[in-house]
């Protein structure tokens, strides 16, 4: 049955720490705690034909009729569900399945349409992976004084999981609504979390196949916040009653050392392309570092794990609203308090990496994995500094990839005026192919418009500007995008934008996504959610490699204050959504 629903109208604040719709957990963190008060040279510039097609078409193409193997299961099939045992700490088990929602705002759904379908293309959306180095010292964990969600018990374990994502995605062959090959993969940002060297080298390792090693500083043991002994983080191998235990999390002895060990991820079998977000570019992915006082800190000896409840609050106001996006009020803070911090191992991999260096490892063979080398980037891109590109998605089927951070500072995006201006190009170029662009933001959070110090005469654009663009060229059919850690679905009169949950937090999800011509003047534009391969429930006592995954999952579904709406409505999830062809 159809379901109609309008576009909201809200606007997601993303705080820079924390998923969209978990700031109102904050409050009572300070009660808690006793704390107090609160593709070819051509193709990468968008000119001339694209390259050739990554898929043919299949005509006719219908799903499998027999049910998936465990391996292949995608949410239509099953999805890990909350036991409610009146226990704090929820334990997951495998659930029923989200049914396909039929929605047609944009275009009438036909009754025949399945018989006349031709499939387009068929992929795979990875993102807001956040590969993160939980004893980089720039991190900021300390503001969960004043905000839940400013730390994730969690985090530790980013790499298993995503390598268990990895694997789930190499199991699933062929769309589930079309039963056509799934043909490539695309990453839309925040592939890192705290853009450093050590970080970039996991997610191309895990994405094109290797031993990672999740771990710096000293090579034997974990420097950071959950050996500290800081009530404000989880504790796994202490008695201490820490924040984290009193919401039912518990003690697991050999936790730590588990974290740090080697993680094998087997690499995508797909080709796949890469598109940055604001975690891939700033630091904390919200600062522009423009003193370079945070790189040098990066590198460093000190760490600090808290501060007092009169500075964890201001400091993320200051950050939240991105009145200060150099990061001056973090430095300052640093500068100030150094008294407090504590010694540990530096080490020079978690310097920051610039777009040159982004650029540049994407295209050292030995990432290239199954291809294509570069993952969309290009010698065009290295020698122009740009990280947008278009690429091949099926025959008439293009991509555009976009950079929507703005170096200028702060969480949100926007995009420059010659980029604009080369998207407005590409698309008229294209005119007679359906395109799919690809960005980090959504159009809701691009509202930031700091110039970017590289640039700083040249105006920067909203995500309002964008879907205006995009309703004036009439073969876009999706804008496919994250960073709001949520589930969500949105009409804009001539094509759809698809926005993703990330796979950091609850409810750690990936899309695969199929377009097909159904023949009778329609698309249909398939979106269905997929989860990790790492078990539901896991078993506190497996710490290898899969168990660490799966506790990853149960860990980010119990974080204190974790978003319960990331999951969107049904209408938001397993969807066809219909066209005007």
């Amino acid at each position: 049955m159809s379901r109609i629903r309008s576009a909201a109208t809200s606007v997601d604040r993303r705080h820079f720490l924390t998923a969209a719709g978990a700031a109102g957990a904050s409050a009572g963190v300070g009660l808690v705690l006793g704390l107090g008060g609160g593709s070819g040279a051509a193709n990468a510039a968008g000119e001339g034909p694209a390259a050739r097609p990554a898929v043919p078409r299949q005509r006719g193409a219908a799903a499998p009729a027999a049910a998936p193997a465990a391996s292949a299961r995608t949410t239509l099939d099953s999805v890990a569900t909350p036991v409610h045992t009146g226990a704090a700490f929820q334990r997951l088990a495998d659930g029923p399945g989200w049914d396909r929602v039929v929605r047609s705002e944009l275009a009438a759904a036909g009754s025949s349409r399945a018989a006349r379908r031709t499939t387009l293309t068929s992929f795979v959306q990875l993102t807001d992976l956040h590969l993160v180095d939980v004893q980089h010292p720039v991190r900021t964990e300390y503001l969960r004084g004043s905000q839940l969600t400013g730390w994730r018990p969690q985090e530790a374990l980013s790499v298993p999981g995503a390598v268990a994502l990895v694997e789930r995605i190499n199991a699933i062959r062929n769309g589930p609504a079309t039963g056509a090959p799934v043909s490539f993969a695309v990453t839309t940002g925040d592939n890192t979390d705290n853009n450093s060297r050590d970080e970039l080298d996991w997610f191309l390792t895990v994405m094109s196949g290797g031993l990672i090693t999740p771990n710096t500083g000293d090579p034997h043991r974990y420097e950071g916040p959950q050996n500290c002994g800081e009530q404000l983080y989880w504790q796994p191998e202490s008695a201490l009653r820490d924040l984290d235990k009193r919401f039912g999390f518990p003690r697991v002895d050999g936790y730590l050392d588990a974290v740090v060990r080697p993680v094998t991820s087997p690499g995508l079998r797909l080709p796949w392309y890469s598109t940055a977000g604001n975690h891939d570019a700033l630091a904390s992915g919200a600062m522009a570092d423009r003193s370079g006082y945070l790189a040098d800190f990066a590198v460093g000896d000190r760490k600090l794990y808290t501060v007092s409840p009169g500075e964890a609050g201001p400091l993320r106001e200051v950050l939240t609203a991105g009145s200060h996006p150099s990061g001056d009020e973090l430095v300052s803070l640093l500068k100030r308090d150094r008294r407090r911090m504590r010694t540990v191992t530096p080490d020079e991999r978690r310097a920051p990496f610039t777009p040159r260096d982004y650029l540049a490892a994407h295209l050292d063979p030995a990432r290239t994995g199954a291809g294509p080398h570069g993952h969309g980037y290009t010698a065009d891109n290295l020698a122009a500094g740009t990280l947008h590109y278009t690429f091949p998605m099926g025959e008439d089927v293009v991509g555009v990839s976009l950079d929507t951070t703005d170096r200028g500072g702060h969480f949100l995006g926007s995009v420059g005026t010659g980029q604009l201006a080369w998207l407005d190009r590409t698309l008229a170029r294209h005119r007679d192919a359906h395109v799919v662009v690809f960005s980090h933001h959504n159009s809701w959070t691009m509202t930031n418009t700091h110039p970017d110090p590289a640039k700083p005469h040249e105006a920067r654009h909203t995500g309002d500007e964008m879907v205006a663009l995009l309703k004036r060229h009439r073969n876009v059919r999706a804008w496919v995008n994250g960073h709001s850690h949520r589930n969500r679905i949105l009409p804009h009169g001539t094509f759809w934008e698809v926005s993703t949950a990330s796979h950091v937090d609850r409810p750690q999800l990936a899309r695969i996504v199929e377009l097909a011509d159904n023949g009778d003047g329609t698309l249909s534009l398939f979106t269905t959610l997929i989860e990790s391969s790492a078990p539901a429930r896991t078993d506190f006592g497996d710490l290898s490699q899969t168990g660490l995954a799966a506790l990853y999952r149960e860990f980010a579904h119990n974080a204190p204050g974790a978003s319960t709406t990331a999951l969107g409505t049904a209408e938001d999830r397993n969807t066809e959504l219909l066209l005007r062809s």
